[in-house]
Formats: structure tokens, sequence, C-alpha cells
């Protein structure tokens, strides 16, 4: 069998995805250099972001996969070096789209679809519903992020699985990925148990720097997972992402409903669309096959019926969500219910639902997997 050329060869590397970056090794300017020697022997030299990096052993081991599968190559050598200063900074700027520091989803050439994800209070399963959408849009083939905006009770990392930290690359941060989807939480910054006492001004910054500092790269979706209620993060939000849309979670429960009113008419005074309301914890299936309405009933219905009449514009109500014990125990293992038991019915009105904002306007017209 011939021995492969180089643009072979290359061709082969760019099936090799960055597994921080999510894009390919050869679209990064990764590639320094390709040698090809006797017998089909192969000399690769892939320039790392940093020193250190976490995934270089299967990064490495993802390039001589893809180079072996290539007719008539041989031993395949990788030499891992890394990237000085300028040229690590010319990425940065070129996965931001520019050297300024502006929000890249608030640029009128952004194709990314945001989402946030809001509740009136907590204890809602406000994060439940995010880390779960998160992971079904991913199933679905869409390029996702979460950035956990609840900086005072973040929570994304455990229920996502997260179990790397996050990549600095000067002034800029690489989001870990977990379940296939890009994650950062102020739970990567801070120890275990430490509080974040923070004032709004702090917090609006904070917003700002997760926003503009991590390297969210190409996204089809961003799901921001908000802090409950009304505050100064769903108001920095509107501000920072003026096009951001809303999704409303609430429980069957009156007094969760009145609240989860209030987060929607929140989004209406910043004028950001409201794609529907999730009515989760809705009722205990029984052993005998009944349903039990241990918080009530009705409480998503009149949030979506309340909001459609404020806003005159018809607000679903997305999908009544089971109280299920796999949604909790996926959450705490880090193994989100549409990943652990798809097969319930928790799992599938949650699939449900990402499928309905998929088709919903704001995400019409993305290829699944296009972005990355």
């Amino acid at each position: 069998m011939p021995t492969p050329t180089e643009a072979q060869i290359r061709k082969a590397l760019a099936t090799v995805i960055d597994p921080e970056i999510r894009r390919p090794i050869t679209d990064l300017d990764m590639v320094e250099s390709i040698e090809v020697g006797p017998a089909g022997a192969v000399t690769v030299e892939i320039l790392l972001t940093v020193p250190g990096c976490p995934l270089k052993d299967q990064l490495e081991a993802d390039v001589k996969r893809a180079l072996a599968a290539l007719g008539g190559v041989g031993l395949v050598t990788v030499r891992l070096g890394v990237m000085d200063a300028p040229r690590r900074q010319a990425l940065m700027d070129k996965l931001r789209g520019g050297p300024a520091k502006a929000v890249p989803f608030a640029q009128p050439a952004s194709r990314t679809a945001v989402i946030a994800i809001a509740s009136g209070k907590g204890g809602v399963g406000k994060s439940s519903v995010a880390a779960n959408l998160a992971v079904a849009f991913a199933d679905l083939g869409y390029a996702v992020g979460v950035l956990d905006a609840d900086i005072q009770g973040f929570s994304m990392p455990r229920m996502l699985g997260v179990e790397t930290d996050p990549t600095q690359v000067g002034d800029s941060v690489l989001p870990p990925v977990a379940r296939g989807v890009k994650v950062f939480s102020m739970g990567m910054l801070v120890p275990p148990g430490q509080p974040v006492v923070w004032r709004g001004p702090v917090l609006h910054r904070a917003v700002s720097q997760f926003l503009t500092d991590v390297v969210w790269g190409d996204l089809d979706v961003l799901l921001i997972d908000l802090p409950p209620g009304t505050g100064d993060v769903p108001l920095s939000i509107g501000q920072l992402i003026p096009g951001a849309a809303l999704v409303v979670v609430t429980t069957p429960q009156p007094a969760a409903a009145e609240v989860a009113q209030r987060a929607g008419a929140l989004a209406l005074q910043t004028k950001q669309p409201i794609l529907g309301v999730v009515e989760n914890m809705s009722w205990l299936e029984t052993p005998d096959g009944g349903r039990l309405a241990i918080f009530g009933e009705g409480g998503g219905a009149r949030v979506a019926a309340n909001l459609s009449e404020a806003s005159g514009v018809e607000v679903p109500l997305l999908a009544q969500i089971p109280l299920d014990q796999a949604v909790r125990e996926g959450g705490d293992a880090g193994e989100p219910v549409v990943l652990a038991a798809p097969a319930s019915a928790a799992a599938v009105a949650l699939r449900e639902v990402a499928a309905k904002l998929a088709r919903a306007e704001r995400l019409s017209g993305r290829t699944p997997g296009g972005a990355d």
C-alpha cells in the first residue's frame, strides 16, 4: 500500500477533536509539522494551548488512532509542544471572534440561541431541568453550553458530573466538558463549603466575565441556570444578552406559581421572549398506576395563561414533569435522568421539552452539530 501524502495525513487529523475546545485540531492551528518517513512512519508535532494540558494523553491517543486508520501508515510518533504567547493569543481571539471582550452572544452575527432557565423561588427543580435539557440538546446533536449563573447557589458541576477543572489560557478560560456539554460555574472557582458573599455590582461583574472571559466557542445553544427570583443576576442577563429567551419553571403549588409568574413578568419588562413554562413535580405515580398530586394541581397552566395575557403572545405549558426519585438520584450522581433512566416518565417529558424548544423559532434553521 502506498505511503500517504501529507495532505492525506492532514485530512485524517481534521477528524481529531480537541477535547477541551471541541473543534478539529487542524482548525485550531495545533498541527505544527508532519513528517513522513520510510515504511510509512509518520511523526506529527501537536502544539498544546498550555503546558501540562490535563487532556494531553487523550489528544495523543486520538491522533494515533486517526492516523492508524489511514492506509499505508506505519509507526506513528506524536510530539507534543506548547504554543508561544502570540500564537495562543491569536487562537483565543479567533475563538472569541475578535480581540475585544464583548459578550459574543449579544453580537448581531451570533447564531447561538440563549435560553435562561428561571424560577420565582428555590426548590422547584430549576437546575435539574436545566441540566437535563442541556444533555437532551446535546443528544439531539447540538453544540451546547451551560452557564451556572446561580453564583451563590451553584449546583451544575455536581449535576452534570464535571470531573476536570477549567483550563486557564492567558486571561481566558476554557470550560470543561461533561456529558457532551461545556460547563462553567462559580463552583469551579471556590473551595468546597466556602460561601460566595457578594453584592449586586460584584455579581454583575462576575456574570459579565463568565460570558466574556470564558471561551465558549461556537455553540448552537447556551443554557443559563439563573438564581431564583428577580434579583441582580436575572437583570444582568437581560442587560448583557437582550436577545436571551426565558423558560419559567414552577411546581403546581399556588405559592410557587405566584412567584414564578413574577420571574416571567421581569422578562416582559426587559423585553425578553418567554418560550414557555415547565411544571415540575406535577404528581407522584403510585404503585397502582394512579397519580398523587403532592403539590396540588394547575400551577403551570395558570402561570402560562397569565403570562400569555400579560405579553399578548401565547406562552405554552411545555410539559408537566412527574416527581421521580431517579431525577434526584441522577442529579446527585452527576448523571442526569435523561441519561440514567431514559425510559422514565420524567426523562421522556424532559426530552420532549428539548425537542419543542429545538423546533421553536429561536432554534429554527440551525443544523444539529453544525457549530462545531
